[in-house]
């Protein structure tokens, strides 16, 4: 029989366990049968999970170091800008795991991004081992809100309004290639930190990914109107007032106007995931 330090030694320490990514995490070292030790700032949902503690990365560092004493990995899925905490927090020999974004290529910079990129730049700067994922958007996770969402959208559209289109690329990936890749690296050994794209097997024009979100969730393909991004983003504002219809900020109408598309060979060198095509990915979400 194992002691209580050796199973603490080989626990995986998950920051952000009740959120999507935090929760599919652990669902899939559960069932590995690894040990987990969630970390979450929500009391209620420290309730729910068993073996769970209270942590919050904004708060006095003290008690950061007592969460993560016995830390030899951790996985943060919080956001990126809470790395500099967990960076001075976390045992200097502790390895790090994070999720970044790909927001942080975007030519509108903007709190999230500028978040990521202190966070990337944090752990960089400080030599430690560990590596910060950049997802691209990501779909398939319970409650997930951006292909549900989009879906939700599309009933009460007969065409879809987008800008020049829809020809922009965008690279989706499932959330189970983005636990994947958190898997793939919690048992990889390496040496100081790294930065890292994942992202979907191939980009799709955004016209085409409407498409194929339409056939996943059993709705008829509706028609693609080019409309100028100045006029789109002004009926985004409006969206809040129209009960039943999702809201839509103007920021991811301007979006819309980016070409999101990575190499994944990388992602695919270095952790060994090959990630779903978007066509898969949409069954599974909807099935």
């Amino acid at each position: 029989m194992q002691s209580d330090a050796s199973v603490t030694q080989h626990c995986v320490h998950v920051i952000g366990a009740s959120g999507r990514s935090g929760a599919a995490l652990c669902a899939a070292l559960q069932a590995e049968g690894r040990a987990v030790i969630p970390l979450v700032r929500n009391p209620a949902a420290a309730a729910s999970l068993p073996n769970a503690r209270l942590i919050d990365l904004t708060g006095p560092e003290a008690s950061l170091r007592a969460a993560l004493a016995d830390a030899t990995t951790i996985v943060c899925t919080a956001h990126a800008r809470n790395i500099p905490a967990l960076i001075a927090a976390a045992p200097t020999t502790t390895k790090l795991i994070c999720l970044g974004s790909t927001r942080k290529f975007t030519r509108w910079p903007d709190a999230h991004g500028q978040g990521v990129l202190r966070g990337e730049k944090a752990l960089m700067e400080s030599g430690r081992t560990g590596i910060i994922l950049h997802p691209t958007m990501i779909y398939g996770a319970q409650g997930e809100n951006n292909v549900q969402r989009l879906a939700s959208l599309l009933r009460f559209m007969p065409v879809v309004p987008l800008p020049v289109g829809g020809k922009a690329l965008v690279q989706p990936i499932w959330q189970g290639d983005v636990t994947a890749s958190i898997l793939a690296a919690l048992d990889k050994t390496w040496q100081g930190p790294k930065s890292l794209v994942i992202a979907g097997a191939a980009p799709v024009t955004y016209r085409h990914f409407i498409e194929l979100v339409c056939q996943a969730a059993g709705l008829r393909r509706r028609q693609v109107l080019p409309v100028p991004v100045s006029i789109l983003m002004l009926l985004a504002r409006l969206t809040p007032l129209l009960p039943g219809v999702p809201r839509i900020e103007p920021t991811e109408i301007r979006r819309l106007l980016e070409d999101k598309n990575f190499d994944i060979k990388p992602m695919q060198d270095f952790l060994g995931v090959s990630p779903l095509s978007l066509d898969v990915g949409l069954k599974r979400t909807f099935s």
